[in-house]
C-alpha cells in the first residue's frame, strides 16, 4: 500500500490512533489518504498488539470528504479502487472502531461513521450529506444503514436535501453516542479507548462479530449497488454542471435536466 504523509499513525497502550493530517485543506481525502488509511487498518487487524482503533482529524476538523480536485482527475470505476479497498476494510474490520469528530464531517466523513462501533462528536461539529446536490448519489452502505439507523424519512431528508446537521442531531438520530465540548473531545475518546483496550479481547472481537453478522451479507450488497449507481452518476451531465459549479464558486443550474 502506498503511504501518505498526510496520515500519521500511532500506537500506544493497545489503541492505534489514525489521524488525517491536512489541516490546510481541512483533512479533505485524495487517493494516497485512502491508501495510506487502508495500510493503517491492515496493521490493526493484524497486529495482537492492536486492541481498539481511534479514527480522528487534526487542525480542528475530522474530513471535509474527498478532495475533488483529486477525485474528479482519477475518478474510481470499480470497487478495486483506493476509497473501495478502504470501505471494503472498515466494514468487514474485527477490532472496535471509535470515531472523534469535530469541525466539517462532509461526505464519507459522514458516511464512514456508520460502520464505526462508538463516536463522539464535538460541540460545533458540522455533518453533511451533499451527494444529491454534487449530482451523485449514497455510497458506503447509507442508503440501507442511514434508514435502519434513524428511519426512512429522517434518512431522505439527509439524502435528498444534502444539508448540514449538527452534533446533537446526529446524536437524537443515533450516528452519534454522545456530544462533548471540542476541548474535551479527545481526552474523552482516549479515555473510552483506554476503557476497551483493557476488556478481554477476543471477547469484545467476538461480540462486534456477533452485533454485525446479521446485516453484513446486506450491506455488502447494497453498497456494491450503491457503486455502480455512483459510479454512473460520477459520468452524468448532472454531476458535471455540480462540479463545473463547485470549481467556479457559482450555484449550479439543473434547470434543463429531466
Amino acid at each position: 500500500m502506498s503511504e501518505s504523509s498526510e496520515i500519521a499513525v500511532a500506537l500506544d497502550q493497545h489503541v492505534l490512533t489514525i489521524t488525517i493530517d491536512r489541516a490546510a485543506k481541512k483533512n479533505a481525502l485524495t487517493l494516497a489518504m485512502y491508501d495510506a488509511m487502508t495500510a493503517a487498518l491492515q496493521r490493526a487487524r493484524d497486529d495482537a498488539a492492536v486492541r481498539v482503533i481511534v479514527l480522528r482529524g487534526s487542525g480542528g476538523h475530522f474530513t471535509a470528504g474527498n478532495d475533488l480536485m483529486d477525485f474528479m482527475q482519477q475518478p474510481p470505476s470499480s470497487n478495486d479502487s483506493p476509497v473501495g479497498r478502504f470501505l471494503d476494510l472498515l466494514v468487514t474490520h474485527p477490532k472496535p472502531i471509535l470515531a472523534a469528530v469535530e469541525g466539517v464531517a462532509i461526505g464519507i466523513g459522514t458516511t464512514l461513521l456508520l460502520h464505526c462501533d462508538l463516536v463522539w462528536a464535538a460541540t460545533g461539529a458540522r455533518l453533511q450529506l451533499p451527494f444529491v446536490p454534487l449530482g451523485l448519489s449514497p455510497e458506503a452502505g447509507s442508503s440501507l444503514l442511514l434508514a435502519q439507523r434513524c428511519g426512512h424519512v429522517r434518512a431522505a431528508e439527509l439524502l435528498l436535501l444534502g444539508e448540514p446537521f449538527g452534533p446533537e442531531r446526529a446524536r437524537e438520530l443515533g450516528l452519534v453516542n454522545e456530544v462533548v465540548e471540542a476541548t474535551a473531545l479527545h481526552d474523552r475518546v482516549r479515555e473510552r479507548a483506554a476503557a476497551i483496550a483493557a476488556l478481554p479481547p477476543a471477547s469484545v472481537r467476538a461480540t462486534k462479530a456477533l452485533m454485525r453478522a446479521p446485516v453484513l451479507a446486506a450491506l455488502q450488497t447494497v453498497m456494491h449497488s450503491e457503486a455502480e449507481v455512483f459510479f454512473a452518476r460520477l459520468r452524468s451531465p448532472e454531476a458535471a454542471e455540480a462540479m463545473s459549479a463547485f470549481f467556479g464558486k457559482r450555484r449550479p443550474d439543473f434547470s434543463r435536466f429531466e
